[in-house]
């Protein structure tokens, strides 16, 4: 049986976008209904916070809670080359303060579950177990979803905005055929976890490390808490494919030998014999807002996960994406054009972190050539991969366009232009 139903805000998913979204509207009254396809706690991917998550985890009032958990403290990031010789350590405590300089490694799960739990106690109502099978439209604008629960029972939702923070799913790209493709950026990740691997010591312990193998691949290198090491290899599929091998073990185990540090870091400890493979293809929708609805999160873009910056931009886009919305819930103006300075704030910091990743990824390009010639580069490099990515970089694209192209950003992401001026009166 289907039946009806309303409140002020649709959010679609219920990873850190959508409960960072949920939470910052519910604070501020609003009636929140969100839709999540699974149920907490659940596993993801992309477990790296980079420093610049302090701020939205401390809007979200979460900052102590991260604190008292388990989750491994990460001081620094290294690099390993493919002879398997170790950087010295990249320390955020080098540039930023106490607060700033100390992330942490999250199991996803728990993480997850821990800003759903928040965005809860602020007031959001979240449906799990609960697809969403179609945005709905009337009169030029999104109008609401229509669900569908665990037991097959359909419900028709409407609200005056809806909130796409479906992933990687991309409900409203997917629907709308809004979804591009980057052109520069397509791998493959295979990955698994380790019980019993070898850490650094000390403050080395939590580390980040990314570890080189031939044709510009890498290994992440990620400690966690229980004794986990999470661990893959991402690059592009024809390298990771050669001589005919598809099987994802096979692939990593092979890889595993490409790179000293990898095998030997590895050698003490056992597979838990679960192994993941995805393309890790970069895309952006082609709107990033429209009558009655807003994307965050991976619904607006994915990019290449080498820097970490995956989370950092769920849980701020989520956030902008929130404040702009109680705006127009002051101005009852849920038009298209109302999120045009959001879209243009997500829009310039995932471009600026993609023209590091991309620059990474050049076969004759490394950030320490870069900095050998100019030593000031130091400190804005810095900024940028550790998720400060909304500030002026272009002295830094100046320096690197001087070894490697540095690409026009994506002309995608701006709100849906338009047919005709538009506002929506709840």
């Amino acid at each position: 049986m289907k039946t009806q139903t309303t409140c002020d805000v649709i959010v679609i998913g219920a990873g850190p976008a959508g409960a960072a979204a949920a939470t910052v509207l519910a604070e501020n009254g609003l009636r929140v209904v969100v839709f999540e396809k699974a149920r907490h706690p659940r596993y993801h991917i992309g477990e790296s916070l980079l420093p610049f998550t302090f701020e939205p985890l401390r809007r979200l009032g979460l900052i102590e809670r991260m604190r008292a958990s388990q989750f491994i403290k990460k001081h620094s990031v290294q690099f390993v080359s493919t002879s398997g010789r170790a950087s010295q350590p990249f320390y955020f405590s080098t540039r930023y303060g106490p607060d700033i300089a100390q992330t942490w490694q999250v199991l996803r799960s728990e993480f997850d579950l821990l800003l759903v739990e928040n965005a809860r106690t602020k007031g959001a109502v979240i449906h799990e177990e609960t697809t969403v099978t179609a945005l709905l439209r009337e009169g030029g604008r999104v109008s609401g979803v229509a669900v569908t629960d665990r037991l097959g029972q359909s419900t028709t939702w409407t609200a005056p905005l809806t909130i796409d923070a479906s992933g990687r799913d991309a409900v409203a790209a997917t629907q709308h055929n809004w979804r591009v493709r980057d052109p520069l950026l397509n791998k493959v990740a295979v990955w698994t976890y380790y019980r019993g691997a070898q850490r650094d010591a000390g403050i080395d312990a939590g580390a980040t490390t990314v570890a080189f193998v031939p044709e510009k691949g890498w290994f992440w290198y990620i400690p966690q808490h229980n004794d986990l090491i999470s661990v893959g290899v991402v690059a592009e599929g024809r390298y990771l494919t050669r001589d005919g091998v598809r099987a994802p073990r096979e692939i990593f185990h092979r890889e595993v030998g490409e790179n000293a540090w990898i095998r030997d870091h590895l050698a003490p400890g056992q597979s838990t014999g679960d192994y993941h493979l995805t393309s890790e293809f970069s895309y952006r929708s082609r709107f990033g807002a429209s009558h009655g609805l807003v994307l965050v999160g991976d619904a607006f873009g994915f990019l290449d996960p080498v820097f970490s910056s995956g989370v950092m931009l769920a849980l701020k886009s989520g956030i902008l994406a929130a404040d702009a919305a109680v705006e127009a819930f002051a101005q009852r103006d849920f038009s298209a054009d109302r999120f045009a300075g959001y879209t243009a704030v997500l829009h310039q910091g995932i471009e600026n972190m993609r023209k590091l990743v991309c620059a990474f990824y050049e076969p004759n390009f490394s950030f320490r050539t870069l900095t050998d010639q100019y030593p000031d580069l130091n400190g804005p490099i810095t900024d940028c991969l550790s998720g400060d990515v909304n500030k002026d970089f272009s002295r830094l694209f100046q320096a690197i366009a001087e070894f490697v192209n540095v690409p026009a950003p994506l002309p995608y992401g701006s709100p849906e232009p338009a047919p005709t001026p538009a506002t929506v009166t709840a």
